[in-house]
């Protein structure tokens, strides 16, 4: 049959020279290369028949880190640490979430692809954690901080299928990230969580594979549970192939 074919969400940006690019951190591909997948980098400008001709190629997608969110999708506070915003990438990563979620299609999200998720479906974010939520962690270990540097503890829900894939309950997780999940909408179920209570890994009920975690496994497949994740993911895949 082949290997997948896992398409990943991409920036946009402009290089040194100040020109426009796609782009992506390589840490994602080489991480599913490494559990056996073929990743497709998508540029978020498509056409709306291009979208739909590229997603029908397509055995699941990964929902990648980046900026934030626009706040024309949720309800949540203006906050002046709000940036980075990028409407078209908003808009595909909405319209392929409805359609992964229609057609039972594997999908992935990770730290701003976590959000995507819990917002596609009908939640809500804290804009900012250190300003809104009481009694918070440091979340923001960025951009003075290893990508690998270990933040803090999360604690896997047992019986989910999220502590299946990784075999464990407890795990270090790294932390790139201002912003996290308020409301947790229905159809989606908190699977792990940070020692403050911030909700760290949701999954997509009566779905084949929808999972979401707010930490970046892409720098921690040194750690054998990462691995698992992505393996995991890239076999959900090959099975919908």
């Amino acid at each position: 049959m082949g290997q997948p074919i896992i398409g990943i969400t991409t920036y946009q940006g402009k290089n040194d020279e100040n020109l426009p690019i796609v782009s992506l951190q390589r840490a994602y591909v080489d991480a599913l290369i490494q559990a056996g997948g073929v990743p497709v980098l998508i540029p978020s400008n498509l056409t709306d028949i291009a979208r739909q001709n590229l997603y029908g190629r397509l055995d699941a997608i990964l929902f990648t880190g980046g900026g934030d969110i626009s706040l024309d999708r949720f309800i949540g506070t203006p906050h002046p640490r709000v940036g980075n915003l990028d409407p078209e990438r908003d808009s595909i990563e909405m319209d392929f979430l409805v359609s992964l979620v229609q057609d039972g299609k594997p999908f992935l999200g990770i730290c701003r692809g976590f959000q995507v998720i819990n917002v596609g479906l009908g939640g809500t974010l804290y804009t900012d954690i250190e300003d809104q939520m009481p009694a918070a962690l440091k979340h923001d270990y960025y951009p003075n901080y290893a990508r690998t540097f270990l933040a803090h503890e999360v604690t896997v829900v047992s019986g989910t299928q999220l502590e299946k894939i990784l075999s464990q309950t407890d795990l270090s997780v790294n932390s790139l990230h201002h912003q996290g999940a308020k409301v947790i909408p229905a159809p989606l179920k908190p699977t792990a969580f940070a020692p403050d209570g911030l909700v760290e890994a949701v999954e997509l009920l009566n779905h084949p594979f929808g999972i979401a975690v707010q930490w970046h496994p892409e720098w921690l497949t040194d750690q054998p549970a990462a691995r698992r994740l992505f393996r995991a993911f890239v076999e959900a895949a090959q099975d919908h192939r």
